[in-house]
């Protein structure tokens, strides 16, 4: 009597377990054709910058069997067009998205709105100041640390002695938190140096992107805040139109280590963007129902390189990933 008693709770127990099992199965959308979909939407998905990104990401939907779909975006976008296509994508069934949002307040209204209907994952805030979306997690870079150790490797160079020095910030987009971060990290470190920012350009129009800096004043440094810029400094370098001004930058695309290698670039600043793809592709398949509780933020690391170790192994690794 005693091992038939023993026998049906055994029985129950396992039956139980099945059924946490199928439930688990049931939410998270396993049925034989994956967890879920995943769409990313990311100003002008096309470029380059982008590619090792996109190949941290597969590797994720790979791992967790996600159906993931890039939107293909030709260039940047407007806070409307952005939340026409984060429509589109939860009408053809996206269960989750991962969005660089567009920089601007109107940008953080519109997550608001859109977290209430399908789970969010941010890879930048939408701007810079006060305002915060706490309920939304983002995977990124310290960007204020990136600026920081960007200030730290032109004083290097100068063995700290830059007084009565001239520097030119560039930027693509100066209204977003990630570059007005990577400013003031910047500026913390060289602020107390002697040295006197002159000029700043943002977001240059596509008309006048071969001419912009060479209208610019002569400066002793170019400190570039992202990879459009970084590239587009390199390319002015190249064409003798800085005025003999060093660049220093952060950039994550193979253009941008090209410009490094020519020495148009003094030194390069990588982020670990396939980290930062893998992570949030992980980060949007656990939202699914947050079954195993709601992502977190997290940030990932950055990489200096100079002329002198760019094919060093551990850049060879992350030229891999920017290849791809």
């Amino acid at each position: 009597m005693k091992s038939s008693k023993n026998v049906f709770i055994l029985t129950e127990a396992v039956l139980a377990v099945m059924v946490i099992i199928t439930a688990i199965a049931m939410l998270w959308g396993k049925d034989g054709e994956g967890r879920g979909k995943v769409s990313v939407i990311v100003q002008n998905s096309d470029d380059n910058r982008w590619a090792a990104f996109k190949y941290g990401l597969r590797m994720a939907a790979q791992d967790e069997e996600i159906e993931l779909f890039v939107v293909s975006t030709g260039g940047a976008l407007t806070t409307e067009e952005e939340t026409e296509i984060v429509e589109h994508e939860i009408a053809n069934g996206a269960n989750a998205v991962i969005l660089q949002p567009v920089p601007g307040d109107e940008s953080e209204e519109m997550l608001k709105k859109l977290g209430k209907k399908i789970p969010v994952l941010l890879i930048e805030y939408p701007t810079a100041g006060e305002g915060r979306l706490s309920d939304i997690p983002i995977v990124q870079p310290d960007n204020y640390a990136l600026g920081q150790e960007l200030a730290k490797e032109l004083l290097n160079d100068y063995n700290g002695n830059v007084k009565g020095k001239t520097l030119g910030i560039v930027s693509e987009y100066g209204n977003s938190e990630a570059v007005a971060e990577r400013r003031k990290g910047a500026v913390s470190i060289l602020k107390d140096k002697g040295v006197k920012v002159v000029w700043e350009v943002s977001e240059p129009s596509k008309d006048e992107e071969e001419t912009v800096l060479e209208k610019k004043s002569r400066v002793d440094f170019v400190i570039a805040l992202d990879d459009y810029s970084l590239v587009l400094a390199g390319k002015a370098v190249t064409a003798n139109n800085l005025h003999g001004a060093l660049v220093y930058g952060i950039g994550n695309s193979m253009e941008a280590v090209y410009c490094l290698d020519t020495d148009s670039v003094q030194c390069l600043l990588v982020p670990d963007d396939f980290d930062m793809g893998y992570q949030s592709l992980v980060g949007a398949a656990e939202s699914f129902g947050y079954i195993f509780g709601k992502p977190e933020n997290q940030t990932v690391s950055f990489t200096v390189m100079r002329r002198e170790n760019l094919f060093s192994k551990e850049n060879q690794e992350i030229l891999f990933t920017m290849s791809q």
